[in-house]
């Protein structure tokens, strides 16, 4: 699981695909790879390019790249770039708890 906290925008988005990509590398075979935005409210282009990235890395290695919590804003900004679809999305598992 990779937490994002913050804006996920011009000023982190590089530093936020590099942790993608070594969270994505160090990933079993098959794993899928949590992204966990509970604390991130805003994401530009430079994020969506980031996670956009991200996700195409996890295709080509044979993960999973999962949306976890992600804001109202960043939903808003997927479906304005006919982008729904590509990412898995869903809540974050609590901690401690194995997922129902």
């Amino acid at each position: 699981m990779v937490d994002v906290s913050g804006d996920l925008d011009i000023h982190h988005a590089r530093e936020v695909r590099s942790t993608l990509v070594d969270a994505i590398a160090d990933a079993p075979p098959g794993a899928e790879v949590l992204v966990d935005l509970t604390y991130s409210s805003f994401c530009d282009s430079f994020g969506l390019e980031a996670l956009l990235f991200a996700r195409q890395r996890a295709v080509d290695c044979g993960h999973t790249l999962r949306l976890g919590a992600p804001s109202h804003q960043l939903l808003r900004l997927i479906e304005i770039t006919h982008m729904v679809g590509l990412f898995a999305m869903g809540p974050v598992p609590p901690v401690g708890r194995p997922p129902a």
